[in-house]
């Protein structure tokens, strides 16, 4: 299929090379899928996101085809991950849709992973790209940006999860139980076995319906789960039926 960035001027352009199966984001753009060589991509709300004034000197692609132009382009994190850490593609803020009729700036980041075993965590601050990549990165949630969870888990590390995990539907908390609980997943006997370990964890972390708090206006309900098994090829997705987040992680 030919694409394009849709951000006008200098908009990169493409012709996909591999197909994909995808779950569609405010019905305009790949909130999240698999292609046929087992890469799958993630976006996610995070609220320190910056992708920075639009420098129409470098080709442009709106947020909303991003996570699409890596399915289509890659095979492998490590060859997503060597085209674009030089940042000359860049992602741009295109308003996102609101039920009040005014137009917010998005904020996402984004996580992908392979039939290798390969993962990486893209985010984009004060307008330059930062990317987390290696298979130990296997969990993404929401706030706070990626290093900042990584320190706060390092110290529910050395508290231990058995002693105490944190229990409330913050982001951080959630980045730490499943990070926790993911690294000790029992072995799995089958590819069904595999696909349960991963959606255990994943509804222990998701965010369940519950009347809206004013003090944390960006922590939505879970609406939708999806999986991938990377080696079969296999998307697995389920819908609740409100608007919200989806929580992405990959078994080891």
């Amino acid at each position: 299929m030919e694409r394009d960035g849709v951000v006008g001027k200098n908009s990169v352009e493409w012709k996909s090379k591999y197909g994909s199966v995808i779950a569609a984001g405010f019905d305009i753009g790949t909130a999240d899928g698999l292609n046929e060589k087992g890469l799958m991509a993630n976006l996610l709300y995070l609220s320190e996101a910056d992708f920075g004034e639009r420098d129409t000197s470098r080709e442009g692609i709106s947020y909303s085809a991003y996570t699409q132009y890596i399915l289509d382009n890659f095979a492998t994190v490590q060859e997503a991950v060597s085209a674009l850490e030089n940042d000359e593609l860049q992602v741009v803020p295109s308003p996102l849709p609101s039920d009040s009729g005014i137009s917010r700036p998005p904020t996402f980041h984004f996580s992908i992973s392979d039939a290798l075993g390969d993962s990486a965590i893209f985010e984009h601050l004060e307008g330059k790209l930062v990317i987390h990549h290696g298979k130990e990165f296997a969990v993404m949630t929401n706030s706070p940006i990626y290093d900042e969870q990584i320190g706060l888990n390092g110290y529910w590390e050395s508290v231990g999860g058995d002693a105490m995990l944190p229990g409330t539907s913050r982001a951080a908390d959630r980045y730490v139980r499943a990070s926790y609980y993911l690294k000790n997943l029992p072995t799995p006997q089958s590819d069904r076995q595999a696909l349960a370990n991963v959606m255990s964890v994943m509804r222990n972390v998701s965010v369940p319906f519950r009347v809206t708090d004013p003090e944390q206006p960006n922590l939505s309900n879970t609406i939708w789960r999806t999986t991938a098994d990377n080696l079969r090829k296999v998307y697995y997705s389920s819908r609740q039926g409100r608007r919200g987040h989806d929580k992405s992680l990959k078994p080891k």
